[in-house]
């Protein structure tokens, strides 16, 4: 099967790729564990530095990678940069933290030596998504294969490129034959994969009907699994938020990307006394990102990645406006290219409440009272992150456990970070990936017992 990705941008053909066959397939698979017997003998330093020296690649070839990012998907080309970056920057920090992290915990129970150690598991499968094509496997394959597991990479199909390169940065850094692959398949050929005896793991970001299709795969095979998922971000504006602050915080947190992120602010909450107010200098703040050439250095709103994307957002706007919503700016859609919008009075029953809209919509929703901005946060079967703005941040974080979600940030957009754990509640998913937990989420726990 020949797989064709397509600049959303000008509908050229950046490249054809050929799937593989089952034969080279089943070649891979094996690659993959033979290679693990061999690479989890290595020692943790060792992993470590190979690790920073594909962070230098990342650097070093920056404006290539970059480039591809932009081709393929349309994310201008500032932002394309700063996700490469961003790579480099999770691999300097397991090769900084993997020895410590890895060590053996030493427990007190008595006379007896007991101490638990941290063992490699195998091959684990990557399914990714094409949003941020680089650092979502980035933030998996760096603490993945510094514990000593080898990785596989199914990517999306039209972001393959991107895939390739991934794939060439380990070869570039040196890392052995095997020891991270890049799969070229139809997602029709996932369970195969799973099934396989060298794949120990998965784990998947994407959408909530891959990530239960995936999760059902993982159950039936008896394979641990972490499934990163959709979101549908609360952004709460107290009435005593420094309003200048919040509008470009939200309006950051909403259309970065073009607003193609699970963790984007997607409804914003605000206080009926500062809603007008912030509305008003949200939209003004909009019409002065400029769009255009996601290439041209200048621009700040690309295309969404695919046609189809952009028609559902399309379709969502269309039909809340028909619910009630006021269309405040913008709304028009132009093949991949969406307007960025701003939407006002929208509640519960609308698509611009109740959905993950994965593109430059903002939905605005007046509330009288912190209560009712939490309750209708909390109304959403999504639970990745909130945030909340305010000019006591002491009376914000005392509210904390009131958030269901995977994260709780207070005047600042809900974002990844290598240091912290990154994960989500209901259904946005189950497990943690990054800091510590990132490392630890494909290792064997395993505890050794010495008698006296």
């Amino acid at each position: 099967m020949n797989f064709t990705s397509v600049n959303p941008y000008n509908g050229k053909i950046v490249n054809t790729y050929l799937g593989l066959t089952m034969v080279e397939l089943e070649y891979k698979l094996t690659l993959s564990h033979d290679t693990f017997l061999r690479w989890r003998k290595q020692s943790v330093k060792q992993r470590s530095d190979m690790m920073v020296k594909a962070g230098q690649v990342l650097r070093d070839h920056i404006e290539e990678y970059a480039r591809m990012i932009t081709l393929e998907m349309g994310k201008p080309i500032q932002e394309s940069r700063a996700e490469i970056n961003k790579c480099a920057w999770v691999c300097d920090y397991y090769a900084d933290n993997a020895e410590l992290f890895l060590a053996n915990q030493q427990i007190e129970t008595g006379d007896q030596t007991t101490f638990v150690r941290h063992d490699p598991i195998g091959a684990v499968l990557a399914i990714m998504p094409w949003n941020f094509p680089f650092w979502q496997v980035f933030r998996f394959a760096a603490p993945t294969l510094i514990a000593g597991n080898t990785g596989l990479l199914k990517h999306a199909p039209n972001v393959f490129g991107c895939a390739k390169m991934i794939e060439d940065v380990f070869d570039k850094a040196g890392f052995p034959k095997g020891v991270f692959q890049n799969l070229i398949v139809h997602h029709d050929q996932t369970e195969r994969i799973i099934a396989h005896d060298a794949v120990q793991a998965v784990t998947l970001t994407g959408s909530e009907r891959a990530g239960s299709a995936v999760a059902a795969l993982a159950g039936k095979y008896i394979k641990r699994s972490i499934m990163e998922l959709g979101g549908n971000n609360a952004f709460i504006v107290w009435s005593d938020a420094d309003i200048e602050k919040a509008v470009h915080t939200g309006v950051t947190a909403r259309m970065l990307n073009a607003g193609q992120s699970c963790i984007a602010a997607k409804r914003f909450l605000l206080m009926d006394d500062i809603y007008d107010e912030f509305v008003e200098r949200f939209s003004k703040e909009v019409v002065a990102l400029t769009s255009g050439d996601p290439m041209d250095e200048k621009t700040k709103i690309g295309t969404l990645a695919r046609k189809d994307l952009a028609d559902q957002l399309n379709q969502q706007i269309h039909q809340s406006v028909t619910k009630g919503a006021r269309l405040v700016l913008g709304g028009k859609q132009n093949g991949c290219f969406h307007e960025p919008t701003i939407l006002g009075e929208v509640k519960p029953g609308m698509p611009a409440f109740d959905e993950e809209t994965f593109g430059p919509l903002a939905a605005m929703t007046r509330v009288h009272s912190i209560e009712e901005a939490f309750r209708l946060s909390e109304l959403s079967s999504y639970g990745l992150g909130v945030t909340v703005c305010t000019t006591n941040p002491e009376k914000a974080m005392a509210m904390a456990g009131e958030v269901s979600d995977g994260a709780y940030f207070v005047n600042e957009l809900v974002k990844s970070d290598p240091r912290l754990p990154f994960g989500g509640s209901k259904k946005s998913g189950y497990g943690r990936e990054l800091a510590e937990d990132g490392m630890l989420a494909f290792v064997n726990r395993k505890t050794v017992y010495i008698a006296k």
